[in-house]
């Protein structure tokens, strides 16, 4: 994501100072010797039965030429034993080899280890074999939490991690005029910020990522997933709760009467008249308590701005309008067989918000879709337009509605545009081409319109899958995403869900074994041996760069964690040479099991646990979803 999420302090916490200093790790396992320079590296939640079952062994070449494996049951009875497979690669000078560990004729279910023995040693972290269901439903509930942690406003869900109900000025909070930056988006340049003499109430909906601020677009985005989740996991009360939460502040966030789409809430980036969000390290429920008046450079703190993607009644930014536009159709699907009058009321306001999309948007212009853009920059707006039109298709064929022919070809037309552009990217918060193609697919049922069909839709999802697959070709650990830039993590579960969406709409399941390599490699079959998905597997991020789990939760792993939050992962070395602080904030750093950190960097990529290390460990709401859409599409692939 991007620089101006929130500041952070680089630190090391007392615990890790100890547990140096008596020759401890931060997960409480001796330390092993600096020489011991091979490391074994699987899927720390799981292999789902039946798929191919890829682990790496990291090593000098000598000491993995004459390595030997043996896998272990829970009595270290051995189950299967062989030689390493083909060497994938050169990873950086302590592991410039790579070598594949085959284990995809272990298919009994159970719980295992990779026991090294020959001319090299080394103890993979445990892992299960299962069935899909068993091993990804779980991960979907630990994500709903993350959301629930995450929530705003008085309908706080009490549970491990909480905090009180927060923001409630938000429910008569002042429309402000569109502020100014500049040109890095990092400093407010007006005095002050103008009131319309608008209120609104905006209260409720979630915290976007370690900080406080609310985004319609970042929440739609999410939103969305949680719905289309909801199609495989429909029995999941608590995704079902979330699901309706993010659709309740969306609907919020549209203002029917005056034809006016509101686009954040709160501000991340000012100057010294201006106090924001990112200028203090606190739990929510603390800006309630604050006493300040008008003019108070705090003021903006208890009393967030709210900012407006349209002036009333006019063209409305397309790729949230888009984007809006297919909650509200997704909403309306969902209750046309259970409350049909809801679902229209559901219908008119999603016509009504893509009605007014600016279609005719200036390409010289940046797309608004945060105030500063840099918070959430995005290129193409036409994929938003697709999935509106889509799923607005879709709810009027549920519904009857004779707009549904009219929708499609809209649809179509935005595909086709989708399609011609040069800014084509896959599944993330800024491109949702994925899930438009899937659902205009079924709209199109069979047909072709305005030179779009099934075929060239599939055809493009494939370009996004074989982008994947041609990096990960390259790549020793199989990593369909780029290491050195940010949202590696987001980026490898986009393509997961892609892969499912695909198979799941075509019934062709080429891309089956690479889905299952990148959800491996999100969950700890990656050079660093850490699961990127907090409380899952044996090696998480302890220290992520988050206010409440900073401030109310346990730092060793243990206790009260963030579970089901996923970070960013792995990110640019050069984008970690400085860390942000905060006086406030609790010093949190943790080590891997053994060595360090900058053991396991290669390619000019870094990978930190520290709270100051925004860049690679803040989670946030579009990285968790897209994890959550892709757990729950392989949950319900029985034949992955």
């Amino acid at each position: 994501m991007n620089a101006l999420r929130s500041p952070v302090v680089l630190v090391t916490t007392t615990a890790v100072s100890i547990a140096v200093l008596v020759g401890l790790n931060v997960y409480g396992e001796a330390a092993a010797p600096s020489a011991a320079n091979v490391a074994v590296r699987v899927d720390q939640v799981g292999y789902v039965r039946g798929e191919t079952k890829q682990a790496y062994v990291m090593g000098p070449t000598k000491a993995l030429a004459g390595a030997r494996f043996k896998v272990v049951d829970g009595k270290d009875k051995v189950v299967t034993a062989g030689r390493l497979g083909a060497v994938t690669g050169h990873w950086n000078a302590k592991f410039p080899s790579v070598r594949i560990v085959d284990l995809s004729a272990l298919d009994k279910p159970g719980t295992y280890r990779i026991v090294l023995s020959g001319s090299a040693a080394g103890r993979s972290p445990a892992f299960r074999i299962a069935d899909a269901s068993e091993l990804m439903t779980p991960l979907v509930r630990d994500n709903v939490r993350f959301l629930q942690a995450q929530r705003d406003g008085a309908d706080v869900v009490r549970g491990t991690l909480s905090h009180g109900p927060s923001h409630l000025a938000d429910e008569d909070a002042t429309v402000y005029a569109d502020p100014h930056y500049d040109a890095a988006g990092e400093e407010l340049l007006d005095e002050h910020l103008i009131p319309t003499g608008v209120k609104v109430d905006v209260a409720g909906g979630w915290f976007d990522a370690g900080d406080f601020l609310k985004f319609t677009g970042t929440t739609s985005y999410s939103t969305a997933e949680l719905l289309l989740a909801e199609r495989d996991l429909s029995d999941m009360k608590t995704l079902s709760a979330e699901a309706e939460h993010g659709l309740e502040w969306v609907d919020k966030m549209w203002d029917g009467d005056s034809e006016t789409l509101y686009a954040q809430v709160g501000i991340g980036a000012g100057n010294d008249a201006v106090r924001t969000d990112h200028d203090v390290w606190r739990l929510p429920e603390a800006d309630d308590r604050l006493d300040v008046s008008p003019g108070d450079p705090d003021y903006t703190i208890k009393h967030r701005p709210v900012f407006r993607a349209n002036e009333p009644g006019e063209p409305i930014t397309p790729s949230l309008a888009g984007r809006v536009a297919a909650v509200f159709a997704l909403a309306a699907q969902r209750t046309a067989d259970s409350a049909p009058d809801r679902a229209r009321e559901w219908l008119e306001k999603a016509a009504a918000v893509y009605d007014l999309a600016d279609t005719d948007h200036d390409p010289d212009k940046p797309l608004v879709t945060a105030f500063p853009s840099a918070f959430y920059p995005e290129d193409s707006w036409q994929d938003d337009m697709e999935f509106a039109g889509a799923e607005l298709a879709l709810a009027a064929r549920d519904l009857g509605d004779d707009r549904e022919s009219d929708w499609t070809a809209d649809a179509a037309r935005s595909a086709r545009a989708y399609l011609d552009s040069d800014v084509k990217g896959t599944l993330n918060v800024a491109d949702v081409s994925a899930l438009a193609h899937v659902d205009l697919a079924t709209a199109l049922d069979g047909a072709r319109s305005n030179g779009v069909g099934a075929g060239d839709l599939n055809k493009d999802l494939r370009r996004q899958l074989e982008e994947g697959v041609d990096h990960a070709g390259h790549d020793p650990f199989g990593a369909g995403a780029v290491y050195n830039d940010f949202d590696a993590v987001p980026h490898t579960f986009g393509l997961v869900a892609t892969a499912r969406l695909y198979a799941k709409a075509t019934g062709d399941t080429r891309y089956a074994a690479f889905a299952g390599r990148q959800r491996g490699w999100a969950l700890g079959a990656n050079p660093w041996g850490t699961s990127f998905v907090i409380g899952a597997g044996e090696v998480y991020p302890h220290c992520p760069e988050h206010q409440l789990a900073n401030l109310r939760g346990s730092h060793d792993g243990k206790g009260a964690i963030l579970r089901g939050a996923v970070v960013n992962g792995p990110n640019a070395a050069e984008k970690l040479a400085d860390l942000n602080g905060f006086p406030t904030m609790k010093k949190c750093t943790a080590a891997p099991p053994s060595g360090a950190w900058t053991d396991f960097d290669g390619k000019g990529s870094r990978y930190v646990d520290d709270v100051g290390a925004w860049q690679t460990v803040e989670p946030s709401l579009d990285f968790t979803t897209t994890a959550l859409l892709a757990f729950a599409l392989t949950a319900r692939d029985e034949d992955a």
